[in-house]
């Protein structure tokens, strides 16, 4: 799987690397001139932002194929000051520093999808995504996943994949052992048997098990989740953790131990409650378990690119490739 690109933004010049980085991505997806225009604004302002008002200030850019068209994503992350005033700072034309574009409302203009999430003292995550190609039927639930390669790799041992079936998301992280090119196929591996599969989490886990003993093996989670029912279905082997969590609950999803493709027990699904205002977190072990969303208030609002953004800040383990997905129903 493509990484997202990591880029710190902590000084001018960084910001120019940081748009040539998010051009060469752009023009390996092809995107026209006025799109690859739109994503070079997009990250010159957000850079520039970050450099002049932020601390320990980062871009993460990535994009992913969905239908016909491409998803392009730059989020913007800082661990502070923070925005005592979002709605001024999100003004159509307000810019406190005479921006190319003249402000953060500018780059809400230019993006398909905006959102943030801002705490004074805690910092600011900022999402703009560019979309590509014609929009599809409304889905029963957004998503949002961001896998970042370990410190030194070029590919990720981490991979994630969801796609619809019969009304209900289909949803894979897999964590190839160890990391670099032999973990990423193994993580490839399990994600390309999943889109050849079908059945229930368990069943497909027990499929891809032999398979995948053509690989060093992986750590994989699958859940089946139901948006009409409020439902969910889980089965995993290994450490890739999933939460269910509200501003009332957070609850675990269960995986059994083992490796697929190594050694694991015959997995049975699992089935959970999905209660309307929960997400549904799923992240590799490159990501600390211990983290709590309950007491960020409006950051479960946010969209679940900003969620994922905002639990890789405080909570990446740092010496390991990361992967986080977040998924919410959509609003009826």
């Amino acid at each position: 799987m493509l990484p997202y690109l990591d880029i710190a933004v902590t000084e001018p010049s960084q910001v120019g690397e940081a748009r040539r980085a998010a051009a060469r991505l752009a023009a390996a997806f092809e995107f026209d001139e006025t799109t690859a225009g739109r994503v070079a604004l997009v990250v010159t302002e957000l850079g520039t932002n970050l450099v002049r008002h932020a601390q320990r200030g980062r871009l993460l850019v990535g994009a992913r194929r969905e239908g016909d068209g491409v998803r392009f994503e730059v989020l913007s992350i800082d661990h502070g000051p923070g925005m005592t005033d979002v709605a001024r700072c999100l003004r159509d034309g307000y810019s406190s520093g005479g921006t190319p574009g003249n402000g953060l409302g500018a780059v809400r203009r230019l993006s398909t999808e905006f959102s943030l999430h801002s705490e004074p003292a805690k910092g600011t995550v900022l999402l703009s995504r560019i979309r590509t190609g014609t929009a599809g039927p409304g889905a029963p639930c957004a998503w949002a996943g961001i896998a970042l390669a370990a410190p030194g790799e070029v590919v990720s041992g981490d991979a994630w994949d969801l796609r619809l079936v019969d009304g209900r998301a289909m949803l894979i992280v897999a964590d190839g052992l160890g990391h670099g090119p032999v973990a990423a196929e193994a993580a490839d591996r399990a994600v390309a048997l999943f889109r050849e599969m079908s059945g229930t989490p368990a069943a497909l886990l027990q499929r891809a098990h032999e398979p995948m003993r053509q690989t060093r093996g992986a750590a994989v989670s699958i859940a089946s989740l139901d948006a009409a029912a409020g439902s969910i279905t889980f089965a995993g082997a290994g450490n890739v953790s999933g939460r269910i969590v509200s501003g009332v609950e957070d609850r675990s999803l269960l995986s059994q131990h083992g490796t697929l493709g190594v050694q694991v027990r015959r997995p049975q699904d699992l089935a959970y409650a999905w209660p309307p205002h929960a997400v549904v977190v799923l992240h590799s072990d490159g990501l600390t378990s211990r983290w709590n969303l309950r007491d960020s208030g409006a950051l479960l609002q946010a969209d679940p690119a900003v969620i994922a953004a905002w639990l890789l800040r405080d909570h990446t383990r740092g010496h390991d490739d990361v992967t986080v997905v977040v998924v919410r129903r959509s609003a009826a």
